[in-house]
C-alpha cells in the first residue's frame, strides 16, 4: 500500500526544534555584522563567517536528532514564530525530513566551503565582505527550505537570488564578472515570474499560501489549474536550477571566485528548484500529470545538453558547470515520475552535493597552484606535484561517472532504474547522458593531471595549504559511501516518506540489471575515448578550431544566440516602437497642442492694442455677429 505524506503537525515546544529559527538568524548575524562592521572586522570576519556556518550545523543536527526520535508520523512539525500577512501566511518554519536533509547538507557542505575559502581568499583584500555575502546565501537558503509556507519560500528564494548576484559579481572591477551577475539576476527574475504567479494561483483557488492548507486541498482543484500551477512552478525551478530553457546563465556565473561556484553548484541555488518541485510534487506534480510529464522531459533534456556542453569545455570551472546542468537533470528526471522517484532524486541531489563540492573546490586548488588559470590546455603533468588535490579530485570524478560502489553509482543508477519503470525512453536517455558523463569528466582528469606539462614557465605549482585540503579530504570520504547508506535498504525513502510518501512496493537497488550494466559499459566506453583522444596523443595549447558539433557544444548549443534572436532583438525593436511612439504620438500630442495653445495666444496677444477705437470696433463687430446668429436662429 502506499504511503501518503504525514499531516503537518504544530510544534507543541520543546527540544532543539524549537530553537530551528537559529539555523537562519545565525548566519544571517555574521552576515549583518560583517557588512555594518565594516574594515573593523577584517582580521577576524573571516572566522566569524565560519563559526555562523559552522554553529548553523550544530542546530541542523540537534533537530534532525531530536526528529527522529519521533514516530515517523509525527515528522512533520510546523513552528510558528509570528503572523506575517494576516489571513494569508504567518512566517513559520516546517520541520520535516525533506527540509532537514536539505539543512544537514547546506550547513555541512557550507561550512566546509567557507574553511577552504580562508585559504583561497587570503590574499583578497575584501574578504570580510566575501564571509559576509556568503553568510548571507546560507541564511537564504535555508529560509526557502524551512519555510512552511510559499511567501516564505519566496523570500528565501529571492535572498538566493540577491546573494548569488553578489558573489557571482564579487570582483566587480572584472567587466565579464559585473555581466554575469547581471545575466543570472535577469535570467532569474523569468523563473520568478513563474513562480510568483502561480503563488497568485494557489491563493485564488485555496484562499491561503500555506503548505498545511494548500497540500491536502490540491486535488479539489480542476486538472488545468493544477497542470497550470505545475508548470509555472517548473518555470521557477527552471530559473534556479538552471534547467532548460533557462540555463544560459549558469556558465557566465562561473566569474565568481570558486568558492563561489562550489556552494552555488553543490548545496544552494541550483538544489533550489529540485527542493521546489519535490516539496510540491504530491499538489501539483502528481505521477501521471502533464506537469509531471514536462518536468521529466526538461530534465532529460538538460541532462543532455549539460553533458554535450561538457565535452568541448578547456575552461576546468565551465567544463563542471556543464556538469552540473546534467546532474540537476537527472535529479529533476527522477522528481518528474512523482514517488517512486522522490528518494532517488534527494539521494543524488546530497551526494552530488558533496562529490561536485570536492570536484569545485578541487578546480580551485588547481587554479590556486596555477596563477589562477582555468585553461585546462595549459595544465598537464599535475599529479605528481598536487598529490592531495589529485587524489581528491580523482574520488570525485569516479564518484561523479558512476564508478561501481562510489556514490554516484548507487544514485544515478537508481535513477536511471526507476525511470526505466516510468518511460523506457527517457530511460535509454539517461544512460546516453551518463555514457558522455564517462567521456567529459575523463578528458578534464586527463587533461589536468596528465601527460607533459603545458603550462606557463611563470606557473609554479604547489599543493595548497591545509586549511583548503582537509576540506577537499572530507567532502571525498563522503563521495566514497553516502550513496550506498542513503539507497541500500531504502534507507531514504523510508526517512522521507513522511514528507513526500512513498509507492506501494520499495523498489530497492538491484546491482546487475541490463540498463545498470549498458550504463557502466557506455561509461568505460566514453572514458576511453577520452584517453584515446588526450592521454595518448599531443594535446594542443592552443584551442583547435573543431567540427561543427564541437563548435556548437563550445556555444553552449548556441543558448545565448537563440536567446537572443528570440527575446533581445525583438525586445530592442520593441523598445524603439514604444520610445518613437511617446515621442511622436503622446509627446506629439501634448507638445502640439502646447504649441497651438502658444500660437494662438501669441496672434490674440497682438489685439490687444490699448486703443479705445479698436476696442469699440471690436465690440460693434461681436454685436453684429451675435445678432447676426440670433436673426438665424430665430428664422429656422
Amino acid at each position: 500500500m502506499a504511503v501518503e505524506p504525514a499531516e503537518i503537525l504544530s510544534h507543541a515546544g520543546g527540544g532543539a526544534i524549537s530553537l530551528a529559527w537559529l539555523m537562519i538568524v545565525l548566519p544571517l548575524a555574521g552576515a549583518a555584522i560583517l557588512l555594518i562592521g565594516g574594515r573593523a572586522t577584517n582580521k577576524w570576519g573571516h572566522l566569524l563567517g565560519v563559526l555562523m556556518s559552522v554553529g548553523a550545523f550544530v542546530v541542523a543536527a540537534l533537530v534532525f536528532l531530536q526528529l527522529i526520535g519521533l514516530d515517523p508520523a509525527q515528522r512533520r512539525q510546523s513552528v510558528n514564530l509570528y503572523e506575517f500577512i494576516p489571513g494569508v501566511a504567518n512566517i513559520g518554519l516546517l520541520i520535516d525530513p525533506l527540509s532537514i536533509s536539505f539543512c544537514l547538507l547546506i550547513t555541512f557542505v557550507g561550512s566546509l566551503i567557507h574553511i577552504y575559502s580562508i585559504g583561497y581568499m587570503s590574499h583578497d583584500p575584501d574578504r570580510r565582505r566575501f564571509f559576509a555575502y556568503l553568510n548571507l546565501f546560507v541564511a537564504a537558503m535555508l529560509l526557502l527550505v524551512l519555510a512552511d509556507n510559499y511567501v516564505a519560500l519566496f523570500i528565501g528564494w529571492e535572498g538566493v537570488g540577491l546573494a548569488s548576484y553578489l558573489l557571482i559579481g564579487f570582483w566587480q572591477y572584472k567587466p565579464s564578472a559585473a555581466v554575469a551577475a547581471k545575466k543570472a539576476f535577469v535570467v532569474n527574475r523569468v523563473g520568478d515570474f513563474g513562480l510568483l504567479v502561480a503563488m497568485f494561483l494557489i491563493f485564488a483557488q485555496f484562499g491561503t499560501l500555506s503548505y498545511a492548507e494548500v497540500f491536502p486541498n490540491a486535488a479539489q482543484a480542476s486538472q488545468g489549474v493544477q497542470t497550470a500551477i505545475g508548470l509555472l512552478l517548473l518555470l521557477g525551478a527552471c530559473g534556479k536550477s538552471a534547467q532548460l530553457p533557462l540555463q544560459s546563465w549558469l556558465l557566465d556565473a562561473m566569474e565568481g571566485p570558486t568558492p563561489v561556484s562550489a556552494l552555488i553548484h553543490a548545496a544552494t541555488m541550483v538544489t533550489a528548484g529540485v527542493y521546489l518541485v519535490v516539496r510540491s510534487g504530491a499538489a501539483f506534480f502528481p505521477e501521471g500529470s502533464t506537469a509531471g510529464l514536462v518536468v521529466t522531459i526538461v530534465g532529460v533534456a538538460t541532462l543532455l545538453a549539460g553533458a554535450i556542453i561538457g565535452t568541448a569545455k578547456d575552461d576546468i570551472k565551465k567544463g563542471l558547470a556543464g556538469s552540473t546542468m546534467s546532474q540537476i537533470g537527472y535529479m529533476m528526471l527522477a522528481a518528474g515520475i512523482g514517488p517512486a522517484g522522490y528518494a532517488f532524486a534527494i539521494a543524488h541531489l546530497i551526494t552530488h552535493g558533496f562529490f561536485k563540492a570536492d570536484l569545485f573546490l578541487g578546480a580551485g586548488s588547481v587554479m590556486h597552484a596555477m596563477n589562477d588559470e582555468v585553461d585546462m590546455r595549459r595544465y598537464g603533468g599535475l599529479r605528481k606535484l598536487l598529490p592531495i588535490t589529485f587524489v581528491t579530485f580523482f574520488i570525485g570524478y569516479l564518484a561523479i561517472i558512476g564508478f561501481p560502489l562510489l556514490s554516484g553509482y548507487f544514485t544515478k543508477d537508481g535513477i536511471i532504474e526507476s525511470v526505466m519503470h516510468h518511460n523506457a525512453i527517457l530511460g535509454w536517455l539517461a544512460v546516453l547522458g551518463a555514457g558522455i558523463t564517462g567521456f567529459y569528466m575523463t578528458r578534464m582528469v586527463v587533461m589536468t593531471f596528465f601527460g607533459p606539462k603545458r603550462w606557463d614557465e611563470k606557473a609554479h605549482p604547489h599543493e595548497s595549504p591545509a586549511v583548503m585540503t582537509w576540506p577537499l579530504i572530507i567532502l571525498s570520504v563522503f563521495s566514497v559511501g553516502l550513496g550506498a547508506y542513503l539507497v541500500l535498504s531504502n534507507r531514504l525513502m523510508v526517512f522521507l516518506s513522511p514528507a513526500v510518501g512513498r509507492p506501494a512496493d520499495l523498489p530497492g537497488f538491484h546491482a546487475f540489471t541490463v540498463p545498470g550494466l549498458v550504463t557502466l559499459a557506455l561509461v568505460a566506453v566514453g572514458a576511453g575515448i577520452a584517453i584515446a583522444k588526450y592521454g595518448r596523443s599531443e594535446v594542443p595549447v592552443v584551442q583547435p578550431r573543431g567540427s561543427f558539433l564541437t563548435v556548437f557544444a563550445r556555444r553552449d548549443l548556441y543558448g545565448d544566440a537563440l536567446n537572443e534572436a528570440l527575446f533581445m532583438r525583438p525586445g530592442q525593436w520593441l523598445t524603439r516602437l514604444a520610445v518613437f511612439f511617446d515621442n511622436r504620438g503622446i509627446d506629439g500630442v501634448v507638445n502640439g497642442l502646447a504649441a497651438g495653445v502658444g500660437g494662438s495666444s501669441g496672434r490674440l496677444r497682438k489685439i490687444q492694442t490699448g486703443y479705445v477705437r479698436s476696442y469699440a470696433l471690436s465690440i460693434f463687430v461681436g454685436a453684429a455677429v451675435l445678432a447676426g446668429a440670433w436673426f438665424v436662429v430665430g428664422t429656422l
